[in-house]
């Protein structure tokens, strides 16, 4: 890539409560800090740019303005669907993500997720609060069948963890290759699955996928979850497909509108679980990305090759 700037670099924050740590940088970078509304009017005087409010459009918006444009871009989360627009894409600009961070969070998530589907927890929880006293049957995770949607590291994990409770999971990606299905072979898993997990990056081809024809596919006693992309998935489909018992049951991390509207009717929607976009936030998160973007910038810094590099017409980092 190319050398940075002589001097101090201009950083540009976007800022989001709390701040990044970059204590590190303190000399060596000037660091400017700004809120989606000074986005557009900062961003010509900025060498980098580290989107820490990756639930903001601002960049997206601000980018197509007039003027220099940073030189590198980096969002500290693992979807960049957020920041990318024509302008950025074409641009020489380089994104990086925060990949790796979140991999074993989410799968840790998604395992809990289907272990208290299998148990029943979330009755369990209902029943205790009436104070009902009510003996059920469970059932066994071991031997069941998974389809994970979305091969990267996240899903990737999420497989292993799986693994571990001998689920059988089947990886389906962008094309078929070494212990990974292609779409092809996506419907024929779904009829098979009793767990389905999204785990894709939002692109023009994931948008949407999971719709009604897809939950027409999947086994009566599927249990579907969404820790990718609340675009992934028509709700309307979903809570059909729930109202109809197509499928068991089913938990969303990640909404189509996030933060979820109190009137939405699928806080009530008997057999889902619903979650404030919390599958991949452990204790300390904040300081790991913290942590990995400082050690970018001391590479970029030097002149060396980021890692984390995101294919800007893909919208995901390639080679996994």
């Amino acid at each position: 890539m190319q050398a940075p700037l002589p001097g101090r670099p201009t950083l540009l924050v976007l800022d989001a409560d709390p701040p990044p740590r970059l204590g590190r940088l303190t000399g060596r970078a000037r660091i400017v800090h700004t809120d989606a509304a000074g986005l557009a009017g900062r961003l010509p005087e900025a060498d980098v740019l580290l989107v820490w409010d990756f639930t903001s459009h601002a960049v997206r918006e601000a980018w197509p303005g007039d003027g220099p444009r940073p030189r590198w871009v980096h969002t500290a989360s693992a979807g960049v669907d957020h920041l990318m627009c024509p302008e950025l894409a074409a641009s020489d600009t380089v994104v990086t993500n925060a990949r790796g961070i979140f991999d074993q969070p989410i799968a840790e998530y998604v395992a809990a997720l289907v272990l208290a589907a299998a148990k029943d927890l979330p009755r369990t929880l209902d029943l205790q609060r009436e104070r009902t006293w009510r003996h059920r049957e469970s059932r066994r995770v071991a031997g069941t069948r998974a389809c994970v949607v979305g091969s990267g590291p996240i899903g990737r994990a999420i497989a292993r963890t799986l693994g571990a409770l001998d689920v059988t999971t089947a990886l389906v990606g962008r094309a078929a290759r070494s212990c990974v299905h292609g779409p092809e072979d996506l419907d024929r898993l779904l009829s098979r699955a009793d767990w389905v997990i999204a785990a894709a990056p939002l692109t023009e081809r994931t948008y949407g996928m999971f719709d009604a024809r897809r939950f027409g596919v999947m086994q009566p006693s599927a249990f579907f979850v969404n820790i990718g992309r609340g675009q992934l998935v028509d709700e309307e489909a979903l809570a059909e497909a729930l109202r109809r018992r197509w499928i068991a049951g089913a938990a969303l991390d990640v909404f189509t509108a996030e933060p979820l509207p109190a009137d939405s009717p699928l806080w009530e929607l008997e057999g889902l679980i619903v979650s404030p976009h919390m599958s991949g936030d452990t204790v300390g998160w904040r300081d790991e990305l913290g942590h990995q973007f400082v050690e970018l910038y001391e590479r970029w810094a030097l002149g060396r090759s980021l890692v984390n590099v995101v294919d800007k017409k893909r919208g995901y980092v390639p080679g996994h």
